[in-house]
């Protein structure tokens, strides 16, 4: 009965496998050839001295490393931070080339003006 369970449980977890294999190939190959402009990001912060560095790193990590021809910005917008957030933003920016940092107004005046982009 221990080894009826224990194939049961490798077998299931060896078709998952299989299946989300299928699906990344399968991903791949249908995006592969888009024609677009690129993916626009836009991350809004406020009072987040502690959290920023570490999430945006995060997302450049995810969503930008070996993707870089598809990412056209990640515009991190700051709320009117009080603490230290936009310096540190602003030092991230330096480090990463898609990344813009914006004030709120600036931030919503460039979604107003999307279809300009």
């Amino acid at each position: 009965m221990v080894d009826f369970i224990l194939n049961l449980i490798l077998w299931t977890c060896a078709i998952y496998g299989a299946i989300e294999i299928i699906k990344n190939i399968y991903y791949i190959c249908s995006t592969a050839n888009l024609d677009n402009e690129g993916i626009y990001l836009i991350i809004a912060c406020k009072n987040q001295e502690n959290n920023i560095e570490t999430y945006v790193r995060s997302v450049f990590f995810r969503l930008v490393y070996g993707k870089e021809e598809y990412i056209k910005d990640v515009l991190v917008a700051d709320l009117n931070s009080n603490d230290q957030t936009e310096i540190i933003l602003k030092r991230l920016q330096e480090e990463y080339k898609y990344m813009k940092v914006l004030n709120w107004k600036k931030c919503k005046e460039l979604i107003e003006n999307i279809k300009d982009l």
